[in-house]
């Protein structure tokens, strides 16, 4: 059932009608034990009594048959509980002395005074005994269980009556409440609707019901994190039209130049710097396409590839760049250590990594880069002798487009820490930056080893 309404509805029914019943049975019990008090004191009352007058009359006159007492007929029609009680009077030794009409022709009881159960052609008697000693006579009143049956039947009859009655009436009113109860929900969900898809202004809170406060605050944090993420789509766009403006512009000016070259070694000059551009700006697209996989919202998973195996193949792939910087590249990486489903993100992280690295180490220096398992982590470990990251520059270094003080002009386009830092976001690691002794800079990702 996937409606609140309907559910409720039922939940609600049900939960009256299990009050209901829960009610009729234990007034059924309640009034079964009630009535069967009443009726018992009724019995034992009445034996006293007719012991009473007994005694007062001097006795019963008489023996046997002969002298059975009939009550006269009762005025009027008969009703259900007419005829229904019975007395009988006999003596010490045995005999019937007298009977009330109706009353069976065996003894209703042979046990000690008080109260027993006994059944007589078929019909089960509920008898008080009370034996005078003093007279000789032992009178015993009774009624049918059916009887008390009845009655208690007809009261748990009148109760369940207007139950069936009711009960519709109830449910008409439980569904009003319940449709009423949900207006306000209903006013929000239009609302929402109603409202423009530019608009993520907070919701207002105060006056709403108790209920939507919580969904409310919800909201308003999705608008406030997709105003965040909207003003960071944007801010990315402008930021990098103009990162691609300025290397497109010096292509196009290097390669005006070698086109009007007037010597050979001016046009040499101008093909270099246009390669380089070129090397720049493939550079810069490949950067932003790793930060649009690292922030994307989908779940980078693929076939499983060894750890080692991914770290080998970046550091190949970066192999020329080393070789044309006079840089050496070490890695030491275990195989089989470790295997991952998220090299779309891992791989970018070390390539930027290694890049950073090799671009920042001086020539004929060394580039170190492992890979080892702690503590049910795994840690990438990359150190290289350049520069190091200036006191100042690291709490931003992370930040898109962020360039350090000691930054070549035209060298970088600040992004590689970032897509490093987003994508060891997703996967659920740390990025630590930090000095190397003896000068550079130690880069480690830490990441679980549960991938």
């Amino acid at each position: 059932m996937t409606s609140i309404r309907a559910r409720l509805f039922v939940i609600l029914l049900a939960a009256t009608g299990i009050v209901w019943l829960s009610a009729v049975v234990w007034i059924q019990q309640s009034t079964r034990a009630q009535v069967a008090e009443v009726l018992d004191r009724r019995l034992q009352e009445s034996a006293q009594m007719v012991a009473s007058l007994i005694a007062r009359n001097g006795g019963i006159v008489g023996e046997g048959t002969a002298a059975l007492v009939h009550a006269p007929a009762l005025p009027g029609a008969a009703h259900d509980f007419a005829r229904q009680l019975v007395c009988q009077v006999w003596g010490i030794d045995g005999k019937m002395k007298s009977g009330s009409d109706g009353a069976p022709a065996v003894q209703l009881a042979d046990g000690p005074q008080g109260f027993s159960e006994r059944e007589v052609d078929g019909v089960v008697w509920r008898v008080y005994s009370h034996v005078d000693a003093a007279s000789g006579i032992r009178v015993m009143v009774g009624d049918a269980r059916f009887m008390r049956d009845r009655l208690v039947g007809g009261v748990v009859l009148g109760l369940l009556a207007p139950a069936v009655l009711i009960l519709p009436l109830l449910a008409g009113a439980i569904w009003l409440a319940v449709r009423g109860g949900l207006a306000p929900l209903d006013r929000f969900a239009v609302a929402l609707a109603r409202r423009p898809a530019t608009d993520l202004r907070p919701l207002e809170a105060r006056g709403a019901a108790r209920e939507l406060q919580p969904t409310i605050t919800a909201l308003n944090g999705l608008f406030q994190r997709l105003h965040t993420a909207r003003e960071r789509e944007r801010s990315f766009t402008v930021f990098a039209a103009h990162e691609l403006k300025t290397p497109l512009a010096g292509l196009k000016t290097q390669a005006q130049i070698a086109a009007i070259a007037p010597d050979e070694a001016t046009r040499t000059r101008a093909l270099t710097q246009l390669a380089a551009g070129v090397d720049r700006t493939d550079r810069m697209v490949r950067q932003l396409l790793d930060m649009s996989v690292a922030e994307s919202a989908e779940a980078s998973q693929g076939p499983a590839q060894d750890g080692a195996r991914l770290l080998s193949d970046v550091a190949e792939g970066l192999a020329g760049l080393a070789q044309a910087r006079g840089v050496r590249l070490r890695v030491q990486a275990p195989s089989g250590l470790w295997r991952t489903t998220q090299a779309a993100l891992l791989a970018p992280a070390l390539r930027n990594l290694l890049e950073n690295a090799i671009l920042a180490s001086p020539r004929d220096a060394t580039v170190e880069a492992g890979m080892d398992l702690h503590a049910g982590r795994i840690r990438f470990c990359i150190r290289d002798r350049g520069p190091g990251i200036a006191a100042q520059d690291r709490p931003h270094v992370t930040d898109r487009f962020y360039r350090g003080t000691a930054s070549v002009p035209g060298g970088g386009s600040g992004l590689g820490l970032a897509i490093v830092a987003a994508a060891i976001e997703r996967m659920g690691g740390d990025l630590h930056l930090s000095p190397r002794e003896g000068g550079g800079e130690q880069a480690e990702l830490v990441i679980p080893a549960t991938d």
